[in-house]
């Protein structure tokens, strides 16, 4: 079977500094995938080229096999792949409908009105918001605004999923709410890459994780191995605990 997603000799340099050095992997359709690493590691200069945020200096990036590298953010969004921010990024004077309805406007195949009303109510309850779609989406606690950021990255009918730190920022209840959430859409057939440092959530979303330092892949494979590795722990703790 091939992989839905395939990333060959990715690299970013931004002037002197390369943030991605070479990232090659790949992931099968369903799979739930944390990319970890500490701070400055490129994990989310990764999400961002493969988004289209940003574009690559070199390598290649192929969705389904059609290569989405150098395509403009909204064609790749055309072609599957949806994500969400470190910094929750709402419409804050538009209602919660009216942000999931935004994102049904400029899908790959569009709807407006009414339509767009009933389905986005659909992707509100899918993330724990039914009922609340007329509230306004700048008055909403941090974890609910996640949740409409996320609705609206699933109305765009994406086949690939990438959520940056989404379960940052959440107290212990609304971690477990988030993560079983992750688990509910994972459990739906979609495939997501999960940049996240909460290893709770890691361990229970994640049967594999690939891990950077310094722009580079150190390791990729079974979450419990990876966690284990030495080069993991050096580039995590520091070379006193490996």
């Amino acid at each position: 079977m091939s992989a839905l997603l395939e990333i060959s000799g990715l690299t970013k340099r931004f002037g002197g500094l390369t943030a991605v050095d070479g990232v090659s992997l790949s992931l099968e359709a369903g799979e739930t995938v944390g990319l970890l690493g500490p701070n400055g590691s490129g994990k989310t200069t990764v999400l961002n080229m493969i988004s289209g945020y940003l574009p690559a200096s070199s390598g290649a990036i192929s969705l389904g096999g059609r290569r989405i590298s150098g395509l403009p953010a909204h064609r790749i969004a055309h072609c599957g792949v949806a994500r969400t921010f470190q910094l929750v990024r709402i419409l804050p004077s538009m209602t919660v409908g009216e942000n999931v309805a935004a994102a049904l406007a400029f899908r790959r195949a569009p709807l407006h009105g009414a339509a767009a009303a009933g389905e986005a109510r659909g992707f509100l309850a899918r993330v724990g918001l039914a009922g609340r779609e007329n509230e306004m989406a700048a008055d909403l606690t941090y974890i609910d605004q996640k949740r409409v950021e996320l609705a609206r990255a699933l109305a765009s009918s994406p086949s690939l999923l990438l959520l940056d730190e989404w379960l940052a920022g959440l107290n212990p209840t609304e971690l477990k709410v988030g993560i079983d959430l992750i688990s509910d859409l994972g459990r739906d057939g979609l495939t997501i890459v999960l940049v996240e440092h909460v290893m709770d959530a890691i361990r229970a979303l994640c049967g594999r994780c690939v891990v950077m330092n310094a722009g580079r892949k150190i390791a990729d494979g079974a979450t419990g191995e990876v966690l284990k590795d030495p080069e993991v722990v050096r580039a995590y703790l520091g070379e006193s605990h490996a």
